[in-house]
């Protein structure tokens, strides 16, 4: 390897890493008192892709010098399980405490020789070319798969001549340097159209985000229904939907009476408690979820499959952005008899009612198209019926506004790390009702300005994306000799590789005969004792 290799640019030369670092050293060069402190580092600590690490978490040296992988100023560490590696968990060891580290016994540690710039090795080993061949050695089992030393041990690089590779080093930095300067403005935008949207759905809930039909009517002369005559509306609805399906179930299973006294059994769903909620805009009305639909009920909780020809399920990661999403669907493994009526059809809300995670307690998506074939949900979700189904749009918007979220997630009780949210609960929550003509306006201004958002979104999505693919560029191009101009007065790599070989073999040489002497003295020792002995 002391001739260039082809394809390499003039002056450097393919080096096997064992050569030019140690590998997965036993102790740092310096070992630390006991009661020193030294910098701690987990794999959380380690940064993806960026090369850097958090060393402010400390530890004694007694705590740490057994059990964990130490390391020093200098070294290069290299996550070996996965996902770690496969995400670039690579970093520059340095500003340790007392300049010693010690942390997850999931790094190897790769300390350079004089031949080589760590900060060059860390470059080289944050290449997805470098990952993906690793990868392609792991070893273990799924889920515990680890890069072994071996690949390390057989794995070569190219080796540049030492000024040079400083030279690479410095522009890699300054490159990405402007680099992360771009993401985090990538990453701004996304928070700023993440809060925009919050303060859109904020003014739409509370009228400010198209003229109110009250204030129109009063513009143009005219008169308009307020919000309380459409709840009015509802509720009437709501009750002969009761007692249809009543009448239905009473009817399949005996002649009804005459006298109809059945439909005592109705009970009106309960006024919300207007004394606790804000004031709202000319023509609105308070209403509640229970107030709203006629009908809530639990999924099943049949076992479900994706390879399994049943009846498809709607489950948990079917309901996104306030939308029914039939991708990722899951059928039942088992015959799943259900009366027409009561398969999921447009209009339908499906709310989450628990899950490990509060933010998606009580998200919910509404079907608003028909189905091809029946479908119904898992019992992790709560179907609610709503009885005018042109409000669905309105609901769901005001479902997922952050005041709305605030109350829901205080709603939920947690138990074995799960948090769950009851029917009751859900049925009683607050709902601010608009005219049906302003629900309207609402939901198209909505669709227009999420349209929007959705677009910034897609674009910095995309930005982001290309910023992956640059920084790998710029990697590629720097150890492919690209990134810098050459200088003809630098020693060549394989020059200095030949002199550092020479002076490591002339100094194990000379630990051998001193070792060698050492043992002659020695012997010589012993005997003249025995000779004195003898005497």
């Amino acid at each position: 390897m002391s001739e260039p290799q082809g394809g390499l640019p003039v002056g450097w030369c393919l080096a096997d890493l064992a050569d030019v670092a140690e590998i997965n050293p036993a102790h740092p060069a310096k070992t630390p008192a006991d009661d020193d402190p030294v910098s701690f580092v987990p794999m959380a600590s380690v940064e993806e892709l960026t090369g850097r690490l958090d060393a402010s978490r400390r530890r004694p040296w007694a705590q740490v010098k057994t059990g964990y992988t130490k390391f020093q100023d200098g070294d290069v560490l290299f996550a070996k399980i996965t996902p770690c590696m496969e995400n670039g968990k690579v970093a520059l060891a340095q500003r340790l405490l007392g300049g010693v580290g010690a942390g997850s016994t999931e790094f190897h540690v790769l300390r350079p020789g004089p031949a080589l710039n760590a900060k060059f090795l860390m470059f080289r080993f944050l290449q997805e070319q470098v990952r993906q061949s690793a990868r392609e050695k792991m070893t273990g089992t799924a889920g515990q798969l680890r890069v072994p030393a071996s690949f390390l041990e057989e794995l070569s690089i190219p080796l540049a001549p030492v000024a040079e590779q400083q030279r690479i080093v410095d522009a890699i930095e300054s490159h990405l340097s402007r680099l992360e300067d771009a993401v985090a403005s990538l990453e701004r935008v996304r928070r700023n159209l993440k809060r925009y949207r919050a303060a859109v759905l904020k003014a739409a809930v509370e009228g400010r985000l198209v003229p109110t039909e009250a204030e129109l009517a009063r513009a143009e002369g005219r008169d308009y229904e307020p919000a309380g005559v459409l709840l009015k509306r509802i509720l009437t609805e709501r009750r002969r939907r009761w007692e249809e399906a009543e009448r239905g179930r009473l009817g399949a299973r005996t002649a009804v009476s005459i006298d109809e006294r059945w439909k005592g059994k109705y009970r009106e769903p309960p006024d919300p408690d207007v004394s606790v909620l804000p004031a709202l805009p000319d023509g609105w009305t308070w209403a509640t979820l229970g107030q709203l639909s006629w009908h809530a009920s639990y999924g099943t909780s049949l076992r479900c499959s994706e390879t399994a020809s049943g009846v498809p399920v709607l489950r948990i990661p079917n309901v996104s952005e306030g939308r029914v999403d039939l991708g990722e669907m899951k059928c039942c493994t088992e015959p799943l008899q259900l009366p027409e009526s009561e398969w999921l059809a447009p209009g339908d809300l499906l709310v989450i009612r628990t899950n490990g995670s509060r933010s998606l307690i009580a998200r919910a998506a509404l079907l608003d198209r028909p189905l091809t074939q029946a479908h119904y949900f898992a019992s992790y979700l709560i179907r609610f019926r709503l009885v005018a189904p042109p409000i669905g749009p309105w609901l769901v918007a005001y479902w997922h506004a952050p005041s709305t979220r605030v109350r829901l997630e205080a709603e939920a009780a947690t138990s074995a790390g799960q948090y769950n949210v009851s029917l009751a609960a859900l049925a009683r929550q607050p709902v601010p009702l608009p005219p049906l003509s302003e629900q309207t306006r609402i939901a198209k201004e909505l669709d227009r300005l999420a349209s929007t958002i959705a677009s910034s979104s897609s674009t910095v999505d995309a930005a982001s994306s290309r910023s992956v693919r640059l920084r790998q560029a710029i990697l590629k191009w720097a150890f492919e000799g690209k990134l810098v101009d050459q200088d003809p007065t630098d020693e060549l790599a394989s020059v200095l590789l030949e002199r550092i070989r020479q002076e490591t073999a002339a100094s194990r040489t000379a630990v051998g005969q001193k070792r060698e002497g050492a043992w002659g003295r020695r012997g010589r020792m012993k005997r003249g004792a025995g000779e004195e002995t003898a005497r």
